[in-house]
């Protein structure tokens, strides 16, 4: 049984290609080409890649006339390219082979003083050690992080905006606005029996928003409160309830700080 006919190579095809370049010595068009590529056992499907791989390389030349691409290639130009190419290839070669001495005398070099020796041995083994020994002190820097100055002195500083804002509610005179407002509260709570209408104006959520809203004292305004309406305590305490205000409330004294020491127990 005859073999199956093995197809042509990539270089067989640009050189059955190049030879119709050479045969003609003549300009073609791509579809020129598509057409003789087959006589030469070139598959017209192929030619344009094949023709273009040869452009690239420089063993083809192509212009464009008007609205046409034409191809084509002198035995000449190609001698005159193929020399180009090996002249480059040269080039390159003996720079290779430059840098390849280099290199070797550069190995050549680094050896010399890496001599395989006791005290080379025992030089490498105390910088091994040296270096485990940094890592670990590293380790154990890390542990420290939260005692270092700078961290501590910016904790500090917060704890301190907070203990002012914890506190700004319970150490200053309250805010004309509140007693105010409170006033007119507990006008119409008085008034509210004899003329018997809702408290529409006196929600527990407008009081709220001005206490919110303001930086005042709270055990003051209950002071102020409770020597203004005696007659509403009952009244004053489910507002104080309402409104967060328990006896738990005080205010907030700053703790001594102690620096916390890894592996340490904290005494205070």
């Amino acid at each position: 049984m005859q073999s199956k006919k093995r197809g042509l190579s990539l270089e067989e095809k640009r050189e059955r290609m190049l030879q119709i370049f050479y045969d003609s010595q003549d300009f073609f068009l791509l579809k020129e080409l598509e057409k003789s590529g087959p006589k030469k056992g070139v598959i017209s499907q192929s030619v344009k890649d094949v023709v273009q791989s040869l452009v690239d390389d420089d063993l083809v030349s192509k212009d464009k006339i008007g609205t046409s691409v034409y191809f084509w290639s002198l035995p000449s130009c190609a001698g005159n390219q193929l020399r180009n190419v090996y002249r480059k290839l040269e080039t390159e070669l003996q720079s290779s082979k430059k840098r390849h001495s280099e290199l070797l005398e550069h190995s050549t070099n680094l050896k010399k003083g890496r001599e395989e020796s006791d005290e080379r041995e025992e030089a490498l083994e105390e910088l091994k050690a040296t270096e485990q020994k940094h890592m670990e002190l590293k380790e154990e820097l890390a542990q420290y992080a939260d005692n270092d100055p700078a961290t501590i002195e910016k904790m500090k500083s917060a704890v301190q905006v907070a203990h002012a804002a914890a506190n700004r509610w319970t150490g200053h005179l309250p805010d004309t606005r509140i007693t105010n407002f409170l006033g007119k509260y507990f006008y119409w709570y008085k008034h509210a029996v004899i003329v018997q209408r809702e408290w529409t104006c006196t929600k527990l959520a407008l009081i709220e928003q001005m206490l919110l809203g303001s930086a005042d004292s709270i055990f003051t305004l209950r002071e102020w409160c409770s020597n203004k309406f005696p007659q509403a305590k009952e009244q004053l305490d489910h507002l104080y309830n309402e409104v967060g205000i328990t006896d738990e409330l005080d205010y907030l004294e700053l703790p001594v700080a102690v620096p916390h020491l890894p592996g340490k127990d904290q005494i205070v």
